[in-house]
């Protein structure tokens, strides 16, 4: 295959990747593009797990394009249905064609001499080799990976005479009718497969270390449906999207300044919806609300089900697999016919791919990123990294519409170079993900970047602060180097304290 050149490659045709495109297509018109996927189709996520009853854990008001309205009253979505408005957006939005399918992007290196990236990706089918050459670079292939997720090494598990299935590579062929299942694991997808798999197995039991705190939404919003038969398509969404980040700014907040008046509500609300039909020991955490991710129920849907009978939590350690099951520390015996460990993911920073600048490795643990949009010393690159405690996209919408305006600014000037330097060795230990501790997060510590003290390196977590910094504040803040000079920080574009929230509840 030959060598080929755009302005612009995005590598992903994920939730990030099509967004990413969207915005070139909307606010970069004259740029050549593409994207490499390395799978056969779009959706990044939503096209790889297939597994029973997934679904989103954000609200999709918030969760759809800024600039793509999601209509209907649904709030969680099924995993198809995000998949379909995903391909709907990057029909609509002619993006789609620009996808180059089933390429593995397997180097990307940085020449200064030349002033671009070249890539080499191989096409998993053929074998063969293609290589790419850009001016501007863009990784939007999520944070995990693809080719396995997280699973411990379970004393005695060959013993276990039934099945094990992860949930990031379900087989079509499972049938779990009539089936005891042990589903290992207390976050968002072990919550979403209990119930699922509730409707058709024997029993389903949820295997879980230590408690997570849960919160009940309903998976059709009302007042939504009501304003959209009074309001224009576009009203409607834009006051719906307004208060749900709202009202998750709120939790979040709220959570972290007064951890235990959240705790006693969120458990209140748990109380209530058990209607004393479980012990509360298996809803109460041993952490602060938020330092972890809160997990989303449908409809109370695992309650439901756990008041009806056909499932169940223990909240114990494992001590080994059996022929038959899982022995717990207690010595209780879990019978089974398929273990799920739901145990969580490998976290992946690049989909693998480890830069390089001039030949010399970008090690990430040792960089710090700069408004969470680019990697400290890695020139003309950008990289879309999702909300942790709010819609991801939320966080794809502004950090493309920040690309595309330095991308603009790079063109008026007259630019062929930018990176970000950081002068001030602001580096902190903490990674790009905060403050929360899951163990995912912290299994992958020397893996992800890290922020720094203060300024354009801390990570704020905070849409609204993005909003007014990557949407607003102007580009040349004096930590930038274009063709190899820092140029002063101007004064703010934005006209008006109020208008960056405006524009981040109710559109630009």
């Amino acid at each position: 295959m030959g060598k080929q050149h755009f302005d612009v490659l995005i590598i992903g045709a994920g939730v990030s990747g099509i967004g990413m495109a969207c915005h070139l297509k909307r606010e970069c018109p004259g740029k050549s593009f593409a994207i490499l996927e390395r799978r056969q189709s779009l959706g990044g996520t939503w096209d790889l797990f297939r597994y029973p009853g997934i679904r989103s854990d954000s609200d999709m008001f918030t969760f759809g394009y800024d600039f793509r309205p999601w209509t209907g009253g649904k709030v969680l979505a099924d995993g198809a249905s995000i998949k379909d408005y995903v391909r709907e957006t990057a029909r609509e939005h002619d993006v789609e064609r620009h996808i180059r399918y089933g390429l593995a992007v397997k180097t990307a290196d940085w020449s200064g001499m030349d002033k671009c990236w070249k890539l080499s990706a191989r096409n998993e089918a053929t074998g063969e080799t293609a290589t790419f050459t850009a001016s501007f670079l863009i990784g939007c292939t999520g944070y995990y990976n693809y080719d396995q997720g997280y699973k411990p090494d379970f004393p005695g598990e060959n013993d276990f005479r039934g099945r094990i299935v992860h949930p990031q590579h379900w087989p079509e062929d499972l049938d779990y009718t009539g089936r005891k299942v042990v589903v290992i694991g207390s976050g968002a997808t072990a919550i979403t497969l209990v119930p699922t798999m509730a409707e058709k197995a024997a029993h389903v039991t949820m295997l879980q270390r230590s408690p997570t705190y849960l919160i009940s939404l309903p998976s059709t919003d009302k007042v939504t449906l009501a304003l959209q038969k009074f309001l224009p398509e576009k009203t409607a969404y834009r006051l719906t999207r307004a208060r749900n980040i709202a009202i998750s700014r709120f939790l979040y907040l709220r959570s972290r300044k007064s951890p235990r008046f959240m705790r006693r509500l969120f458990l209140g609300i748990i109380k209530r919806q058990v209607a004393g039909r479980a012990d509360m020991r298996h809803f109460t955490p041993d952490y602060n609300p938020w330092d972890q991710r809160l997990c989303v129920v449908k409809d109370g849907d695992l309650f439901q089900a756990m008041k009806a009978g056909r499932a169940s939590i223990a909240t114990d350690h494992i001590e080994c697999f059996t022929e038959t099951g899982i022995r717990l520390k207690s010595g209780e015996e879990l019978e089974a016919d398929i273990i799920i460990p739901a145990t969580g993911l490998d976290i992946q920073m690049l989909g693998g791919i480890r830069p390089t600048v001039d030949g010399q490795e970008v090690v990430m643990k040792d960089k710090v990123i700069y408004k969470n949009v680019m990697v400290e010393g890695v020139p003309n690159a950008g990289m879309i990294f999702g909300y942790t405690n709010i819609s991801w996209t939320l966080k794809v919408d502004v950090a493309a519409e920040y690309l595309c305006r330095l991308m603009n600014l790079m063109d008026r000037q007259g630019y062929r170079t930018v990176v970000a330097r950081d002068t001030e060795n602001s580096r902190a230990e903490d990674t790009i993900l905060g403050s929360l501790n899951s163990g995912y997060i912290r299994r992958a510590a020397d893996r992800l970047p890290r922020q720094g003290t203060h300024g354009p390196w801390k990570s704020s977590q905070n849409y609204l602060e993005d909003v007014k910094i990557l949407r607003f504040e102007p580009i040349e803040d004096g930590y930038l180097e274009f063709d190899g000079t820092r140029t002063p920080a101007r004064a703010s574009e934005s006209s008006g304290c109020l208008r960056p929230i405006r524009s981040a509840l109710f559109g630009a």
